[in-house]
């Protein structure tokens, strides 16, 4: 898998899915090979995807990340082999246990059992994807379909998680292809992230996963500026839990301290860091979102690595 870059809209512009097809575009063109959408509430990830795969073949694309807690893993599955159908196999899909707070605040979720449901949503998607029986009854989730649960045409569906913690990554290393951090620094790939999940694959008997890891990037020639950009975009991730024992595995202070900003070169050398800790494939998460030539800076970055 190449090194991927996170696409999102251009604000204000007249139709969302034209604007992400145009940068998907011209992205390949550069030669950017692999892009990943988040889910948001005024764009489905999965189905983004699917398009935006099917208007520029030969682009990965994948979803980083789906929370697993709003929909049933059954239609995850069906949305997902749909998006590989219409990709002809460039998709993959990321999955992710939400933010807590959030997902209570916007669904009325009760986040108690992430840990247990996320186990119960990768063995239904497990069986769908590996074409077995699908029969879960599980304590939070039930899948006993009496319907065709594999899509024709289709082809086998990647599956990550956004897992960072230790239990999650153990479900993760049993059950799915590898995971998707985000905000993990080399020491904590390196030292917890890759020991953690390879251990759980090896026991479980399933290949060595990936480790897909992003990191916020800003290339610039203005330091000072570009911190407090990344400061002013990532604060958000020092109220979360789970992110705050990343960013002190990495021995700093704050997510802000895990941005990498600088010029082109300095850019590519700190992303190295990443591959060179053991992560199989890297993903750059643009700082700023909103100008289409610091982006195509970025893309640049993407295409050299």
């Amino acid at each position: 898998m190449p090194t991927g870059i996170f696409l999102s809209p251009l604000p204000n512009v007249a139709n969302v899915v034209d604007d992400v097809i145009d940068q998907a575009r011209r992205a390949y063109d550069l030669g950017v090979r692999q892009i990943w959408l988040a889910q948001q509430l005024d764009t489905d990830a999965i189905t983004l995807a699917a398009v935006v795969g099917a208007a520029v073949p030969g682009l990965g694309v994948g979803t980083s990340v789906v929370p697993i807690n709003p929909r049933h893993p059954l239609i995850v599955a069906s949305l997902a082999q749909t998006a590989q159908a219409a990709t002809h196999g460039h998709f993959s899909l990321g999955l992710g246990l939400g933010a807590h707070a959030i997902e209570q605040r916007t669904f009325g979720i009760d986040p108690a059992g992430t840990v247990a449901r996320l186990r119960e949503h990768l063995q239904v998607l497990r069986a769908v994807f590996d074409g077995d029986d699908v029969d879960v009854r599980g304590e939070h989730i039930t899948a006993v379909p009496e319907w065709p649960v594999q899509v024709a045409g289709g082809h086998p569906v990647p599956l990550y998680v956004a897992a960072m913690g230790p239990k999650a990554l153990q479900i993760t290393g049993e059950l799915a292809d590898g995971t998707l951090p985000y905000l993990a620094g080399p020491r904590t790939i390196k030292d917890f992230i890759v020991p953690t999940i390879t251990d759980a694959a090896t026991k479980a008997g399933r290949p060595t996963p990936r480790v897909i890891a992003a990191a916020p990037v800003l290339v610039t020639d203005d330091r000072d500026a570009g911190l407090a950009a990344a400061r002013a975009a990532l604060s958000f991730y020092d109220t979360i839990p789970s992110y705050q024992k990343v960013v002190a595995r990495e021995g700093l202070t704050s997510a802000a301290d895990l941005a990498i900003v600088g010029s082109h070169d300095e850019v590519l050398e700190k992303l190295s860091a990443y591959r060179d800790a053991g992560a199989s494939d890297v993903v750059i998460s643009p700082l700023k979102r909103d100008n289409p030539v610091e982006l195509e800076a970025l893309w640049r970055v993407a295409a050299a690595l």
